[in-house]
């Protein structure tokens, strides 16, 4: 039977040339023939129907990975990875619900004046614990945590003398708990943040590779504005569901997010700790992500260094935290269990409750 020259395969299949070359690159879908003068790609007819599911199963937003894996499967065992991976969808999907309200709100209120502060009737209080511990390998601990009434964070020091770059990180955001609270909430994180990075670069200019990640909360009485870079995490436990609302700055990271690789090649990599952005003196590589959240009565916010996120499951993290009556049990619960796990790396935590005030 003929070949099909790549232009008249992607019109069959509704696959771009480029998307072809990517797919061949990838070992997902390998050309038939390619020429070995001008290297021309040539495909069987009968490669159509792979390439007709590589297409829809990219229509329903499958990384390149999982497409792979769904692709050399026999049919009931692809049917069944299909409904594993939209039922994480819809998981998916139903976490980030509130965000979504949330930022719709945001932005509908943006134009409105706002006061520097909410009115003490409107506002509520915040109950906080904070715990770091060594762990079971590491001689040392690098991290830094800061658990007070505005100001919460945690950083994961690295290098040479990572634990002097994650205390610079925390003194400089710790600054602010003693600065009036304004209604620019991300200004005064982002301000901090690039204090926090000088002052890293002084202590980089005499300990090369010396850097730290930075993940911090301020709060208001009603909002909590977030800065964040690098690996730490900053989770949040609200009606039982717990959302990861920070981003892993990581080279694996970003590969799943180019669709490279799956989320459960991720966890096993070699390289999953390689921080593609992080504080260490560099303000080309120094921008962090700055979000605000509304608060409510009930809400329990953690951040955590990914000693504890790399070896306890989200699951397991959402158990302990729906158990512990308070943000003192929840950090002792959260560090045991990092420990319990090995403890490979310094872990760090700290928990803030979102409570009813006591006026």
């Amino acid at each position: 039977m003929d070949l099909l020259t790549i232009g008249e395969f992607a019109r069959l299949s509704r696959l771009s040339p480029k998307a072809l070359r990517l797919y061949d690159e990838l070992g997902l879908l390998r050309p038939a023939q390619v020429d070995p003068t001008t290297g021309y790609r040539y495909y069987q007819p009968e490669q159509l129907e792979r390439a007709r599911l590589v297409l829809w199963l990219r229509r329903i937003g499958m990384p390149l990975a999982t497409v792979r894996e769904v692709c050399d499967r026999d049919p009931a065992s692809a049917a069944a990875e299909i409904r594993a991976f939209w039922a994480e969808v819809e998981e998916d999907t139903a976490a980030r619900r509130d965000l979504v309200t949330f930022l719709v709100d945001h932005l509908s209120r943006r134009g409105d004046p706002a006061p520097d502060i909410a009115p003490a009737a409107h506002r509520w209080a915040i109950r906080y614990a904070a715990l770091t511990d060594a762990g079971r390998v590491r001689p040392t601990n690098q991290d830094a945590v800061l658990a007070g009434s505005h100001v919460l964070a945690v950083a994961d020091g690295f290098g040479t003398d990572g634990a002097a770059a994650s205390t610079a990180a925390v003194d400089a955001i710790g600054a602010l708990e003693s600065t009036p609270v304004a209604a620019d909430l991300l200004n005064l994180l982002e301000d901090a943040a690039l204090q926090a990075n000088e002052a890293i670069r002084g202590i980089a200019e005499s300990r090369a590779g010396v850097g730290t990640t930075l993940t911090a909360m301020l709060w208001s009485g009603t909002q909590l504005a977030l800065v964040h870079i690098g690996d730490s995490r900053a989770y949040l436990l609200r009606d039982g569901e717990l959302l990861q609302i920070t981003h892993d700055h990581t080279l694996v990271q970003s590969m799943v997010d180019d669709g490279r690789l799956s989320a459960a090649e991720a966890e096993s990599h070699p390289q999953r700790s390689l921080l593609v952005k992080a504080l260490a003196g560099d303000p080309e590589n120094a921008t962090p992500d700055l979000h605000l959240h509304d608060a409510r009565p009930g809400d329990r916010y953690v951040l955590c260094s990914d000693g504890l996120s790399a070896v306890v499951p989200d699951t397991e993290i959402r158990e302990l935290l729906s158990a512990a009556a308070s943000p003192e049990d929840a950090t002792r619960e959260l560090v045991a269990a990092a420990i319990g796990a090995g403890g490979p790396d310094n872990v760090s935590c700290v928990v803030a409750d979102v409570v009813e005030p006591a006026w």
